[in-house]
């Protein structure tokens, strides 16, 4: 699962929007259930196996739950975003999205569909969450577990997948861009097009793991394409790409250095929206896991996770000067992965540059410049 929920959001086009303006206000929060998961997918940032009892016992309890989100709703939460690891695999999932739904919040699913029975089918019927979103890893056997590298998961991704569709559950299809199914990203494409509620995306951009394993990290290392790879695929993406193209002139933008400079945040990180762990952490993102960003739920409250503890992170400078010259004032930084999140899944260091961002940035800068150029001399013509 590596894509935030809010950043699907259009939430510009809600007249409720305009209620809150510049306040922060926590309107949607993403809720890992567990790390655990039914496969081992190669590029995976967080799952651990199906069975491991340590990380099954760290897990927030539904009373947890319960609470977490009580106080979420108090502070003007309006989505949820059930998230994992592999969030069905919880026994008590069932039990976690109605006490979800009755509090009024919006939920949203995230899951490999491996494990949707006629149980989880007629809950979702039922109680219909906002989005349920299925990630899509291959569309044959060899494919889709050269990714998960689980034997027969590919048969039990069908199983899911078709109960869903066959009893009319909405269901938004998505990809990752891997060295393992690179070659087949356009039946993939083509595959869920077919059948998805109404967009179709792919994301090419893997993040490291969240604790730190250095063998599962060089698994993750090697399924990234390179930066050239990228581009290449958006651009054979036409509908992908004609989204980048008419952002370019807001991806693309000059900055010259100030004396707040070294602010490490600009993303609009903890704004609107935050990560709670499987373990019972307010995140401010589902990827910032520094100790130092991390605040503990089982020790004090949500409220002063978002209202105090959140701010102080927020307001965290660098005084390196490899940062303050490169990455905080590049003017093509939103055309790449990094934040200081990743900087610190990648290096250890929030505000550390990372060369392999900084190649994807520079060759769909390129791209899109080499785009908006050609259109210009078409115009003149």
């Amino acid at each position: 699962m590596s894509e935030s929920f809010v950043s699907s959001l259009s939430l510009a086009k809600y007249p409720l929007w305009d209620r809150f303006g510049d306040k922060r206000t926590p309107l949607a929060f993403d809720l890992e259930v567990t790390a655990r998961c039914n496969n081992n997918c190669r590029h995976c940032y967080i799952n651990v196996p199906a069975s491991d009892r340590a990380a099954r016992g760290r897990e927030l309890t539904l009373d947890e739950i319960k609470r977490i989100a009580d106080e979420a709703v108090s502070l003007g939460a309006l989505w949820c975003l059930i998230t994992g690891g592999e969030p069905l695999i919880r026994e008590d999932f069932s039990e976690i999205y109605l006490m979800l739904k009755k509090k009024g919040l919006l939920v949203s699913v995230f899951t490999n569909a491996g494990l949707i029975t006629d149980e989880v089918v007629k809950l979702f019927k039922t109680y219909p969450p906002r989005n349920l979103e299925v990630t899509v890893y291959g569309v044959t056997p060899k494919t889709y577990e050269r990714v998960t590298r689980t034997p027969g998961s590919f048969r039990i991704f069908q199983k899911g997948l078709s109960l869903l569709l066959r009893n009319g559950i909405p269901v938004r299809l998505k990809s990752m861009a891997l060295r393992s199914n690179k070659d087949d990203l356009p039946k993939i494409s083509a595959f869920c097009r077919k059948r998805t509620i109404d967009y179709f995306r792919f994301d090419p951009f893997l993040h490291l793991r969240l604790d730190g394993d250095s063998i599962r990290n060089g698994d993750i290392k090697n399924e990234r394409l390179s930066a050239e790879e990228i581009v290449d695929l958006e651009r054979a993406d036409r509908e992908r790409f004609q989204v980048l193209e008419k952002s370019c002139d807001s991806l693309i933008f000059s900055q010259e250095p100030t004396e707040a400079c070294g602010q490490l945040f600009r993303c609009g990180i903890a704004n609107s929206s935050f990560t709670i762990s499987s373990d019972g952490f307010f995140c401010l993102c589902p990827s910032l896991r520094h100790p130092d960003c991390l605040y503990d739920l089982r020790k004090g409250t949500l409220k002063e996770a978002w209202e105090e503890f959140s701010v102080q992170v927020l307001r965290r400078h660098s005084k390196k000067k490899s940062f303050i010259e490169t990455c905080r004032v590049c003017s093509i930084v939103n055309l790449c992965l990094w934040c200081p999140a990743h900087a610190h899944l990648e290096t250890g260091e929030l505000d550390e540059p990372i060369d392999y961002f900084c190649k994807i940035a520079h060759a769909r800068a390129e791209a899109l410049l080499e785009s908006k150029r050609s259109q210009g001399n078409n115009k003149a013509l």
